[in-house]
């Protein structure tokens, strides 16, 4: 499950950054940009920035801990190791928004619950890393 995860979050930070007046998926808006060598039919090339903010989705451990998240919070995310002398704990996003806490579909046990952070790109790459190896936690500014 955490291997889809993390190839799910590598998905969508490859995908970029949405604009938010145009639908998911809808190629094309204010940020394409025609290639120099694109040929008819072809899809523009968006114009990307450094930095910019992508949306990553974000299994946390404890479901408790999302619950008290609402759209606007300031989150750390830790990620724990697992391992059998004790393991080891580190902060793989800092200040990560939260855009979005989807309801856990019914009967959804404990498997945790996710959570949809804006953060930088290479922020998202970490989160998709570390939620391959470990489980993450959050804590509230």
């Amino acid at each position: 499950m955490a291997v889809g995860l993390a190839v799910t979050a590598a998905a969508l930070v490859a995908a970029g950054p949405r604009d938010a007046d145009r639908s998911r998926g809808h190629p094309g808006g204010p940020r394409a940009t025609p290639a120099a060598s694109a040929s008819p039919g072809e899809r523009p090339v968006r114009q990307r920035q450094a930095g910019t903010a992508v949306t990553a989705p974000v299994r946390i451990a404890d479901a408790a801990t999302v619950r008290l998240l609402r759209p606007g919070d300031r989150v750390d995310v830790i990620a724990a190791e697992e391992t059998v002398s004790g393991g080891e704990a580190r902060v793989v996003a800092r200040g990560a928004r939260v855009s979005e806490v989807p309801r856990p579909p019914d009967g959804a046990g404990d498997a945790g619950a996710l959570v949809v952070l804006s953060v930088p790109r290479d922020t998202a790459a970490r989160l998709a890393g570390a939620s391959a190896t470990a489980r993450l936690a959050v804590t509230l500014w």
